[in-house]
């Protein structure tokens, strides 16, 4: 009997490897940079050697060289920031976990040694895990499943970074527009809040003009040093995102947001891409089909938990007679007396309706989520166009009327300081409302391919591992 045991023990060992999984060359970077150049058409990289450190160094050095686009800072952040190593770096351990399940259990061998008044007993045993063995393809399976999702994980986080910095450098270019504004403003309010002094001694002016003028000048000044704050933190933010650090300080930045696009996108079937594109979706989908399977392996093996068979090799040596051997095997497993399975099919089984549950949810948030975003992109849109074509336009033809009216005395100095003011006013509100426009571009594109702010615990995916019986061996 044993010999057919073996036998048997054998085939099933071969079965075994027949499914082992090895480590790829690229810890399954390739998946992840398809993933994410449909979207972005930029370049990935895990760096794990110094060639390739150095590599990814002076390709660095070289896009900051120039002024940075919203692209170029993209791209430098994608081959420099730490964080997205890190990501990188969590797939390479999910690689092993694969490799790990895919794996047969290993065998223990045990040798115990008994002697007195002369005898002595060798007994040497070779014990193995069937059970475990005879699950390996289906535990394999789900453990391909949970690796093609951290793959999924890999390329989220990937375009998570890649908004991040579009939203951080849209910020800081608009601030710099802003300062340059307010930096022109506060050298005109400068010189006329002093012409105002200076004509108030001579009786000119009375306190109340006066007034005016100063404390337009004041609040321009703390506006300008307001817009100098927010702007180098945005620029510091940038910074944090590229990875940059020491001589990768001094990178350069454009001083106004590119001009606004002549048509906005027409995107009809908005929902349906987002719901055909979106990663965090397509990770919640390959949860549930995981947990499908592991319900399945939990129900088949739901009475048997325990399943070990031990080759026996005895030797006796009695000193009145002659040594003589044993051979045999020992079958172990566990009686479903009391536990007969129906908590841990019970356990899965909620599992798997919660992960269904948060499936069916977030595909709904996700449509939601498309359809408002670009409610958002049109208006914002329509506000910078709006400023774009008619309230700037027609800014100038007053300003230009009112200098007019001012050479030929039929206006004063502060008619035309007053509508000089109310410019300042329309040129800072174009400059938000383009910004709005760019911030809310990013935002659709996130809303349709992924990449928002991390999902918080409730929003999360359930990540159980299955309820398979064979926990040992690995």
């Amino acid at each position: 009997m044993a010999q057919y045991f073996a036998r048997g023990a054998h085939v099933l060992a071969l079965l075994g490897l027949s499914g082992c999984a090895a480590f790829s060359p690229d810890s399954g970077m390739t998946a992840v940079s398809a993933l994410t150049s449909q979207t972005l058409n930029k370049d990935v990289a895990f760096v794990r050697t110094a060639e390739g450190a150095g590599a990814v160094e002076a390709r660095v050095r070289q896009l900051l060289s120039g002024t940075l686009s919203a692209e170029t800072a993209v791209q430098v952040a994608l081959l420099n920031n730490k964080g997205l190593q890190a990501a990188y770096n969590e797939l390479a351990l999910a690689e092993t976990d694969l490799v790990e399940q895919s794996l047969p259990s290993n065998p223990v061998f045990s040798v115990s040694r008994i002697s007195g008044n002369g005898a002595s007993e060798i007994e040497r045993q070779v014990v193995g895990d069937i059970l475990a063995l005879a699950t390996l393809p289906f535990r394999s399976d789900i453990a391909r499943e949970r690796f093609r999702q951290a793959q999924l994980r890999a390329a989220l986080a990937t375009l998570r970074l890649a908004a991040d910095v579009r939203r951080a450098y849209v910020r800081a270019v608009a601030g710099n527009e802003m300062v340059v504004l307010l930096t022109d403003a506060k050298a005109t309010a400068e010189s006329t809040a002093k012409l105002a002094v200076k004509l108030g001694e001579t009786g000119s002016v009375n306190k109340l003009d006066q007034a005016r003028e100063q404390v337009f000048y004041a609040e321009t000044t703390a506006d300008l040093a307001t817009a100098r704050q927010a702007t180098t933190s945005a620029r510091e933010k940038l910074t944090r995102l590229m990875g940059l650090w020491d001589d990768g300080l001094d990178f350069r930045l454009p001083n106004a947001l590119p001009p606004i696009p002549r048509r906005p996108q027409a995107l009809p079937s908005i929902e349906a891409d987002a719901v055909e594109h979106r990663i965090d979706l397509q990770i919640a989908r390959l949860e549930l089909a995981a947990l499908a399977k592991s319900l399945n392996l939990t129900e088949a093996t739901r009475f048997v938990t325990l399943l070990d068979l031990a080759g026996i090799s005895r030797r006796t040596q009695d000193p009145e007679g002659a040594p003589f051997r044993e051979r045999g095997f020992d079958v172990q497993f566990q009686i479903p007396i009391f536990d007969g399975g129906e908590v841990r099919v019970r356990q899965a089984a909620e599992t798997y309706n919660l992960a269904f549950n948060r499936l069916t949810e977030r595909a709904v948030n996700v449509r939601s989520e498309a359809r408002d975003a670009y409610r958002v992109y049109r208006a914002t849109y329509d506000i910078a166009i709006h400023y774009h074509r008619e309230i700037l336009p027609l800014r100038k033809i007053i300003t230009e009327e009112m200098q007019l009216r001012f050479s030929s005395m039929q206006v004063d100095i502060f008619a035309l300081l007053a509508e000089a003011r109310q410019r300042l006013a329309s040129l800072r509100g174009a400059i938000d409302a383009k910004q709005n426009f760019f911030l809310a571009q990013s935002a659709l594109q996130t809303a349709v391919n992924g990449g928002g702010a991390p999902a918080t615990d409730s929003d999360n995916p359930t990540n159980i591992v299955a309820a398979a019986p064979a926990d040992g061996g690995h």
